[in-house]
């Protein structure tokens, strides 16, 4: 299976991630279309990578939540492979989540070329999932582009 990549390109298959108790809604949310990012009980907060306890109030009444599946571009990066004969560039970006100021993620930007990014642009969420099937990569493209 190849993943398609920001700028069209086609890449070997995205590695399958470790999952365990705190990330596993992160990346299997997408089955149900649902960004699920981690969010405290106690002070509200939202946070991200997933972990056991609040990083602002240390509470450990946390979980994942169903967030908006919008956001901001805040920076990106343009990445080569030239180690990879005939291997296309392909985008990563910082995205900065509607629910709070600062909770950003690092993930890849599709259907978008690089020439037509811009910061602060809005952004959705949109999955594309693991060839087994069980577990969904959360992948953001500017709002209302087509897959």
């Amino acid at each position: 299976m190849t993943a398609r990549t920001a700028v069209g390109a086609v890449l070997p298959m995205r590695l399958r991630p470790y999952l365990d108790d705190d990330n596993r809604a992160f990346w299997t949310g997408g089955e149900s279309n649902s960004l699920m990012i981690h969010r405290c009980n106690s002070c509200q907060s939202w946070f991200h990578p997933p972990a056991p306890i609040c990083r602002r109030c240390q509470s450990t009444d946390v979980g994942p939540q169903k967030s908006s599946g919008r956001g901001t571009l805040a920076s990106y990066t343009v990445n080569f492979q030239q180690w990879i004969p005939g291997a296309e560039p392909y985008i990563i970006g910082w995205v900065e989540l509607l629910e709070q100021p600062n909770l950003r993620l690092m993930t890849n930007l599709v259907d978008v070329e690089a020439e037509d990014l811009s910061l602060d642009m809005p952004l959705e969420v949109v999955f594309e999932a693991h060839p087994d099937g069980d577990l969904w990569y959360p992948l953001f493209r500017p709002v209302g582009a087509a897959s």
